[in-house]
């Protein structure tokens, strides 16, 4: 697990998360929509703190 941490923090943190969505056709929609950044730097100006 902390090869995958060094590599590919996103991947890792998606499984994650998929392990506690539901394991239906909802639970997939859901991780398709799911966005994970490596890092504080992010595209979404609404989430950002003031």
């Amino acid at each position: 697990m902390t090869e995958l941490l060094e590599k590919n923090p996103e991947k890792l943190y998606k499984l994650a998360t998929r392990g506690m969505l539901p394991k239906t056709k909802l639970g997939a929609k859901m991780i398709k929509k799911l966005k994970i950044y490596a890092g504080a730097e992010h595209p979404h100006t609404a989430q950002l703190a003031k």
